[in-house]
C-alpha cells in the first residue's frame, strides 16, 4: 500500500513549503495519546532518516517512519475547509475506532 494525498492537501502542503522556503515534504506519524490510543502527527521534513519510507503523490512527498507505517499504511491525507474551520483529515483504512472528539484513534 502507500500513503496518498488529495489535490487539496497537495496544494496546501506545497503552498506552506513554499512560504517556509525549505523542506523536502511532510512527515506523517503517530503518537500515543488521547482516549483511543493514538493521534496523528504532521511536521516538516528537512532531512531523511535511514528508516524513512517516502511516498510521492501529486508532486508532494509524504515521509513515514518504519515504526509509524503499520498504523498509517493506506492512508489518504486530505485538507478540508468547513466554514471557518480548516485542517487535515486522515482517511485511514486501519482505524477500528475513534474517540468522540475525533482527536485520537485505535487500530
Amino acid at each position: 500500500m502507500a500513503v496518498t494525498v488529495t489535490q487539496s492537501a497537495a496544494q496546501h502542503i506545497e503552498r506552506y513549503l513554499e512560504m517556509r522556503g525549505t523542506g523536502l515534504g511532510i512527515r506523517l506519524g503517530i503518537k500515543t495519546t488521547g482516549c483511543s490510543g493514538y493521534a496523528y502527527t504532521l511536521e516538516y521534513v528537512d532531512d531523511l532518516k535511514d528508516d524513512d519510507q517516502v511516498y510521492e503523490h501529486l508532486g508532494v512527498k509524504v515521509v513515514v517512519s518504519k515504526d509509524s507505517l503499520p498504523y498509517v499504511d493506506g492512508t489518504e491525507l486530505d485538507f478540508t475547509k468547513e466554514g471557518l474551520n480548516e485542517g487535515f483529515k486522515f482517511n485511514n483504512p486501519n482505524v477500528k475506532d475513534e474517540c468522540g472528539c475525533g482527536e485520537s484513534f485505535s487500530v
